[in-house]
């Protein structure tokens, strides 16, 4: 976009035309006259010229004069910067795979819901450094902190149900470890997105104690407790198990760390869940706009200094040749 630093001088370029008028016209009419005994002492190739001459060095004026407004008038184009802060945020996800999150009362499992559903999350979080933990009875570091999607994605899909040798579940264990890979972060907002089916019955840590931890290094937590209200699940292979959700200890979690516990009995309910926590965790965006012009009139005025000394040079010089 084009705009005029001194927008006022373009007015000067309506006088141009009376000017021309003026020198047309009135000023012609006064012109003085001289007589000559015989008109063949001026050849018909002189008047021609001279008139030449004079339509020439009037254009070269008015050409001149035009191009000096017009950089007087600063023409410049505007040029928006747009400087992006974003502040990104490290978010890893704890994922319980101890062996009752092959439970059916979510279709096809608990575990392939949850994979799903944090697939479907992760896929929302642009520009956040994101990581996935598991646990059972031991935890371990299934995606450290990434921007690749990509990778997450498939390092979800690989996640399977512990072998029966670490079954178990080790919430505090699983939240020391989770604090200790965020705890180094530089990201404004540290958050932890833990989902479990069960109590802690491993581990050598108490929950409450690693979410103190955690609040230390000033980790959010935010918890899920999956599994429907029924006192029992069926697990294909193995039958009936009781539903053991320590609703109690995830509540102190969230509570502790500043985060929220949430319920989810079904698909739907789980979905919904990380939806919130999507919105909750939203990364922030500041955008700062800066006007830069370039200046113009150099193109001008350098042009009309030209054509004015060619004025000059064409007005002593060329039309003085003698014929």
């Amino acid at each position: 976009m084009i705009t005029f630093g001194n927008p006022w001088y373009l007015l000067i370029l309506f006088i141009l035309p009376l000017i021309f008028i003026y020198r047309s016209f009135i000023l012609k009419s006064k012109e003085g006259s001289f007589r000559l005994s015989s008109v063949s002492i001026i050849s018909e190739k002189m008047i021609k010229k001279g008139a030449h001459k004079k339509r020439l060095l009037s254009l070269i004026q008015y050409l001149t004069m035009a191009l000096i407004i017009l950089g007087l008038s600063r023409p410049r184009i505007i040029e928006n910067l747009q400087k992006k802060n974003i502040e990104i945020v490290d978010i890893i996800m704890v994922i319980d795979i101890s062996s009752s999150m092959l439970a059916t009362d979510f279709q096809p499992n608990r575990l392939e819901v949850v994979k799903k559903t944090a697939k479907d999350f992760i896929g929302q979080r642009k520009g956040d450094r994101l990581g996935i933990l598991v646990f059972a009875g031991e935890s371990f570091i299934q995606c450290p902190l990434t921007i690749d999607n990509e990778v997450l994605l498939s390092l979800m899909d690989e996640i399977t149900v512990a072998q029966q040798s670490y079954d178990g579940t080790a919430i505090g264990m699983a939240i020391a470890n989770a604090t200790n890979r965020l705890r180094k972060s530089d990201a404004k907002s540290k958050v932890m997105i833990l989902l479990s089916d069960g109590s802690n019955n491993a581990g050598e840590l108490d929950p409450n104690t690693a979410a103190d931890l955690a609040k230390q290094f000033g980790i959010k937590i935010y918890t899920i407790g999956a599994g429907t209200n029924q006192d029992v699940s069926f697990i294909p292979g193995r039958g009936y198990i009781r539903n053991e959700i320590d609703e109690k200890t995830l509540k102190e979690i969230a509570k502790q760390t500043g985060g929220q516990y949430f319920r989810a009995t079904n698909t739907q309910g789980l979905e919904q869940i990380y939806s919130t926590i999507n919105e909750l965790e939203r990364t922030e965006v500041e955008i700062k706009v800066f006007t830069q012009y370039r200046e113009l009139y150099g193109y001008l005025l350098i042009p009309a200094l030209l054509f004015g000394f060619s004025g000059n040079v064409i007005g002593r010089f060329y039309f003085r040749r003698r014929f």
